[in-house]
């Protein structure tokens, strides 16, 4: 039997080495082999030498700009967390109110047309290959009908892609390194990451948890969480997200106008992110372009992510109108043009079949279904936190909900909910300073986990 395992990790271990190279091996387990169902053993590889032993470096130095971040991202350190909790907690039950990832099915007259497109792939009359990098014409004419009808934004404003959040960096390369930003605070962590990565920033400045360069316009339950512009000093570029990511707030028609008419002053950009736009419950803008002369100074990021549960399928758009111009005259979508063209091959030809049956008549119908379901997650939630006598906000406009810990760690809170009641949230402080205190509850979730996870907050916070 010696002689046979001897074979089997010889074997092994050659055709590991000729598929993953020998400084890999290092990342593989321990595995179970068995000899024609009778026996087992268990069979392990060697690893190399560690990385940071290893003799050979390049002469390529690290970007500088990379080694600015700070830790993880938010959302892989929140799922690294979780996991150490399950491996520490087998048995538990654990529910993800956490990162903002839809969990119910995408309504079937969605996925019928993306699976009569997938079929006719097969066919030689219906096979398509590469498409327009902007996106299939009749896409960009529904987009802008549907969304933008009577607000100036044409067909050929809209560019379509596989989601808002890679648009966000497209635009940062678009910008380039030399420009300012501000982002409220606190915000989509995704603005500021990928400001400093294109090099607009400083380094990170930990006695304030900032980084330098960056505008960090306060958003506090004091100021209804829109900034008071009168402190905030001139940028080339405004990050701002209405309804708002974490708070839940929706910018009024008031305060927008306030916006536009100050990045008119200072001569700025703002780039809108519209992502939660149909959740809005009242009389609140879901466009920036609804302000008069918005279209000179702003354009919009928005996606199918959290309308459709397209979190992976990946469909969103960018509109740019043509009256936004940068300081030299030259039209800012036309270089968007090139940006997309040179760096992105156009969004899945399946995917946005998926996205003209969304803005179909009954397309429209079942997101509005499936936003209604997450709404209903949204009151559950809110309103077990008003009866602990939290104060609650958000919830409203938005499917999270933004309660208030005063003077309290939020990273200390979040643990404090996953260790007592194993339900996943979100520290607030992930999302800028002005987060912290705060922990955002997201209603994506199965009703039953909802309930479940509500019953546990009342558990122990009773």
């Amino acid at each position: 039997m010696s002689a046979i395992l001897q074979n089997v990790s010889t074997s092994l271990s050659a055709s590991t080495s000729t598929f993953l190279g020998h400084n890999n091996l290092k990342a593989i387990k321990p595995s179970h082999v068995s000899m024609a169902g009778r026996m087992s053993a268990v069979v392990k590889c060697v690893a190399s030498p560690s990385a940071e032993k290893t003799a050979y470096k390049t002469n390529v130095a690290r970007n500088e700009n990379l080694a600015k971040l700070q830790a993880g991202y938010l959302f892989p350190e929140i799922a690294r967390r979780r996991n150490a909790h399950i491996a520490k907690n087998p048995d538990a039950k654990v529910i993800s109110l956490g990162i903002g990832d839809t969990t119910e099915p995408i309504p079937e007259v969605i996925t019928s047309a993306m699976s009569k497109r997938s079929e006719v792939l097969s066919t030689v009359a219906g096979y398509s290959g590469y498409g327009a990098e902007q996106g299939e014409q009749k896409l960009r004419a529904a987009i802008a009908s549907t969304y933008y009808e009577g607000l100036g934004i044409e067909e050929h404003d809209i560019f379509v892609s596989d989601g808002a959040k890679s648009d966000i960096s497209r635009l940062q390369v678009l910008f380039g390194s030399n420009v300012t930003m501000a982002v409220q605070d606190p915000s989509y962590p995704a603005y500021v990451d990928s400001s400093v990565i294109l090099g607009q920033t400083g380094l990170f400045q930990k006695d304030v948890e900032k980084y330098a360069n960056i505008e960090y316009m306060k958003c506090t339950t004091e100021n209804g969480f829109f900034p008071d512009l009168s402190t905030v000093r001139r940028t080339d570029i405004i990050f701002f997200c209405s309804p708002n990511n974490p708070t839940g707030s929706a910018a009024s028609r008031e305060q927008l106008t306030k916006l536009v008419q100050f990045a008119k002053e200072n001569g700025s950009i703002i780039v809108y992110d519209s992502a939660y736009a149909m959740y809005v419950s009242d009389d609140s803008p879901r466009s920036i372009f609804e302000i008069p002369g918005a279209k000179e100074v702003a354009l919009e990021v928005s996606s199918f992510s959290k309308y459709a549960g397209f979190t992976g399928v990946r469909l969103g758009w960018t509109a740019i109108p043509k009256e936004l111009h940068y300081s030299d005259g030259f039209p800012v979508a036309k270089d968007f043009n090139r940006i997309v063209c040179t760096c992105f091959n156009g969004a899945s030809n399946i995917a946005q079949a998926g996205g003209l049956a969304c803005v179909s008549p009954e397309g429209i119908t079942a997101m509005h279904e499936v936003v209604g379901f997450y709404k209903e997650n949204t009151a559950i939630i809110v309103d077990t936190f008003n009866s602990l006598g939290f104060k609650v906000y958000g919830g409203k406009n938005a499917p999270y909900v933004w309660v208030h810990f005063p003077g309290r760690s939020s990273w200390d809170v979040f643990s404090e909910i996953l260790e007592k009641t194993h339900v996943v949230t979100t520290p607030g402080s992930g999302f800028g300073p002005g987060g912290e205190g705060f922990v955002r509850v997201s209603a994506f979730g199965h009703r039953e986990n909802v309930i479940e996870a509500c019953r546990r907050f009342k558990e122990l916070y009773k």
